[in-house]
């Protein structure tokens, strides 16, 4: 596991999240731990390392 401090795109607050690197990456939601508002957590690993990270609002 591996964590990364992002800004909700909501509220703008910044929160630490979770990210599973022994697999090659995910899309999934989760909710901001601020606002509670939801968030898609897309990401790519290669080799074990955190290529890319995006967060993108849902519901607006």
């Amino acid at each position: 596991m591996e964590t990364r401090d992002i800004q909700c795109p909501h509220c703008w607050e910044y929160i630490t999240i979770a990210l599973d690197v022994s697999v090659d990456g995910q899309t999934y939601v989760e909710d901001c731990q601020v606002c509670c508002r939801p968030l898609e957590i897309d990401y790519t690993v290669t080799q074990g390392v955190l290529a890319s990270l995006s967060v993108a609002p849902i519901g607006q």
